[in-house]
């Protein structure tokens, strides 16, 4: 039981003199992304070539036993995600920070040979594939290399269901230094870092605090947004399950400073690892003090409990978020009042989302000085961003804001994947707006991405190449849009479903100029009369892609074809008459009877009657069917 900082310093201190007995930590990535990929199956391998040698030693031991360790012993750790998710499974070797790639269980005893003699393996080490140059260690992999981390500074680095593994790297010193403060200046400290909220909408949280903590009330709470939804966003779930306890301590120091006592964190049942290691560190939180009552001395009382919510994703507004808690169905609520004034169960309440809340501990630790050193004047401080799509390198990125497009993909991502040309990346999920090349050197901030016509969003990046079909992505951002629309208002229930058919008309073949101007129309009404921010942000990837990729969709609607060949419905296919044998093979397996002719002669291909299946393609044993444009 921790009843003062004088005690975490001492946990601190002991975990570390604890690690430095060891020869070597082996820390095995253990998120979502890795352990899909086999890593757990790395990590058993590991730990038996360890126990096989007698060179086994965990930090539990060393720190019960309080013995000196023989210089041989290597612990082998699980850690949350690493971030390079492109090369999982990841495995790195402290104290040297020597990373190695696609591991497979196989590899364990090469790893551990290469660990005793001092040496290491070269064919699991990141090659460069531009250059062809090898990387030993971690930190200089442009990957790693471009990088500023602060929220993801212990994702990867530690035991994220040890609390002291935590403790060891200054976590809950942040939380002790609020509880020095009054929440007065807690909120002004937080108010002066100018920390916007990382959830989406960039709204400043110590404004949000300030109004909370002005209200009269019996009971007020804080609530963690980790119902991450966006198609490819995977940012909070890596921080829930890499680094729990920078989460659970940002809320204690929000609950200090508008003066609550009980938070929930609200995460999808969809990530089971983040549910049962935030379970986790709540636990050890309340064994060690740190949640509970009269927390370190200081007469602040504060627990938190999980609340798993059923995946849909406008329970990631915040009233409708309110009322999944509440046991209501998940639908927005008018506004105001906000949640700040009248929240869950009508008290005031404080929602951030996870990566606003993992800024917190650092920010008091260090300072609002500190945390304004980092970005931008209007947008200080780093910005997670889930690097997918057409980029060589994929996965968790943080970068100080005002980085630029062009750094992340190019620098950090490696460039487009097989040496293509990039076409466009798509910002901010299914809410976010598609930015051609010629927005390379736009700053990564809310304001210049807002007028932009994009957004940060919650932090998607995805990155798309030539063959990429712009209108098909944005049918397929829409088609989830529409799927994921809670119906309470009509111009997001039915405004939606009208773009989503004009959508699939168009990648039908089916589409008319008209229909490009309908799309502009419906989209900028459900913008303005949609009751929530869900619905005013769901035309964004229509309305940006017609700006910016109109001749895309003019080839679609006009010439009736497909510039990356991807519409199903706009591809068409010839029987090249120098190649085919007349064997009628074709005719005999097309199941719309489109294919005509006599035996010993060419055929022909009816486009009236094409269903575009491709049958015909695959069953002719002369390649004499080809896609035309």
């Amino acid at each position: 039981m921790l009843k003062n900082r004088a005690d975490i310093l001492d946990v601190q201190r002991e975990y570390n003199e604890a690690v430095k007995k060891t020869k070597a930590q082996i820390l095995v990535c253990a998120g979502t992304g890795c352990v899909a990929n086999g890593s757990l199956l790395v990590y058993d391998e590991l730990q038996a070539e360890l126990e096989k040698r007698n060179l086994d030693i965990t930090i539990d031991y060393l720190l019960e036993e309080h013995e000196q360790a023989d210089d041989n012993g290597i612990a082998a750790i699980k850690s949350g995600c690493h971030g390079f998710c492109e090369q999982g499974p990841l495995v790195r070797i402290e104290p040297e920070g020597i990373l190695y790639t696609k591991v497979k269980p196989e590899d364990a005893s090469s790893i551990i040979d290469a660990l005793v003699s001092g040496d290491v393996v070269e064919r699991l080490l990141y090659h460069d594939p531009n250059t062809g140059e090898v990387y030993p260690k971690e930190n200089e992999i442009p990957f790693y290399k471009y990088q500023q981390r602060v929220v993801l500074r212990h994702c990867g680095v530690i035991d994220p269901e040890d609390i002291r593994a935590y403790i060891a790297v200054g976590g809950y010193e942040g939380a002790a230094q609020a509880l020095s403060l009054t929440s007065e200046d807690v909120v002004n400290e937080v108010l002066t870092s100018n920390l916007r909220g990382r959830g989406g909408g960039g709204f400043p949280a110590g404004r949000k605090w300030s109004i909370a903590a002005s209200q009269e009330a019996d009971q007020k709470y804080i609530i963690c947004n980790g119902d991450e939804g966006d198609p490819g966003a995977f940012m909070d779930r890596s921080i829930m399950e890499g680094d729990p306890h920078s989460v659970i301590e940002g809320m204690m120091i929000a609950g200090y400073a508008i003066g609550a006592s009980k938070g929930y964190i609200y995460v999808r049942a969809e990530y089971p690892l983040a549910v049962k290691r935030l379970k986790k560190a709540i636990s050890d939180a309340r064994k060690y003090g740190l949640l509970g009552e009269n927390i370190l001395g200081s007469g602040f009382s504060f627990d938190v409990q999980v609340k798993e919510g059923a995946g849909a994703f406008v329970c990631g507004e915040e009233s409708a978020l309110i009322a999944s808690i509440e046991g209501e169905r998940g639908m927005p609520r008018p506004k105001p009042p906000f949640p700040a004034v009248s929240g869950l169960w009508g008290k005031p309440t404080i929602i951030n989302n996870v990566e606003t809340l993992a800024n917190l501990p650092h920010i008091l630790r260090r300072g609002s000085d500190w945390f304004k050193s980092i970005g931008t004047e209007s947008s200080p401080g780093t910005k997670t961003f889930a690097l997918t799509g057409e980029v060589l390198n994929t996965g968790l990125v943080e970068v100080p804001m005002g980085r630029t497009i062009n750094e992340v993909v190019f620098k950090i991502g490696g460039g487009i994947r097989g040496g293509g040309k990039l076409k466009a990346v798509q910002i901010g999920g299914p809410s976010g707006g598609c930015l051609t090349e010629e927005f390379l050197d736009l700053p990564l901030d809310f304001d210049s991405l807002r007028q932009a016509g994009a957004m940060i969003g919650s932090g998607g990046l995805v990155v798309m190449d030539e063959n990429t079909c712009i209108v098909e992505v944005a049918r397929f951002f829409m088609n989830f849009i529409q799927n994921e629309s809670c119906g309470k208002c009509v111009f997001c229930r039915e405004g939606t479903l009208h773009m989503l058919d004009i959508l699939q008309r168009i990648v039908d073949g089916k589409g008319t100029l008209e229909d490009l101007d309908l799309l502009v129309e419906i989209g900028e009404t459900v913008q303005i009369g949609s009751l929530c921010g869900l619905g005013k942000t769901a035309p964004n990837p229509v309305l940006s892609t017609l700006e910016n990729f109109r001749d895309e969709y003019l080839a679609h609607v006009v010439e009736k074809r497909c510039p990356a060949g991807v519409c199903q419905g706009l591809k068409r296919y010839q029987i090249m008459d120098d190649k085919c044998k007349g064997c009628g093979l074709c005719a005999r397996k097309c199941p719309a009877e489109a294919i005509s002719g006599k035996v010993g002669k060419p055929f022909v291909i009816d486009p009236e009657k094409c269903i575009k299946c491709g049958a015909c393609v695959t069953v002719c044993k002369f390649k004499a069917i080809e896609e035309v444009a």
